[in-house]
């Protein structure tokens, strides 16, 4: 029954041994896919895209991560008694911007994110 133990405890240990070489190699996947992460953030905030409305009358640039960058007004746009119109093209031309931002980030990051799964992270 002693002997028994004592082969056990000998096999429980070489298995703690993989354990460790596993826990490595996904630690290293780990900072792998960090790298990964930082240089697709900075991509993404390095990216511009842009977002336009009313025909091109508002055209609003932002970058990958979302940020305002530049709004071009068409002076067409421009009706000193209709404000609001131009608001409302203002704020679509930024949505609109906005969309193809969260595109871009869809795209740059969803591959690495799905690869975080894996990590049980």
């Amino acid at each position: 029954s002693r002997g028994a133990t004592g082969v056990t405890g000998s096999a429980g240990r070489s298995g703690g041994a993989s354990s460790v070489t596993a826990r490595t190699s996904g630690l290293q996947q780990a900072q792998k896919m960090q790298q990964q992460m930082i240089a697709a953030q900075a991509e993404l905030a390095a990216a511009e895209v842009t977002g336009s409305a009313g025909g091109n009358l508002v055209t609003a640039t932002v970058s990958g991560t979302g940020e305002l960058k530049a709004l071009v007004i068409d002076p067409k746009a421009v009706d000193p008694d209709d404000t609001e119109t131009l608001a409302d093209l203002v704020v679509a031309a930024v949505r609109a911007a906005n969309d193809q931002a969260q595109a871009l980030a869809s795209q740059k990051m969803g591959p690495l994110a799905g690869g975080l799964g894996g990590l049980g992270m």
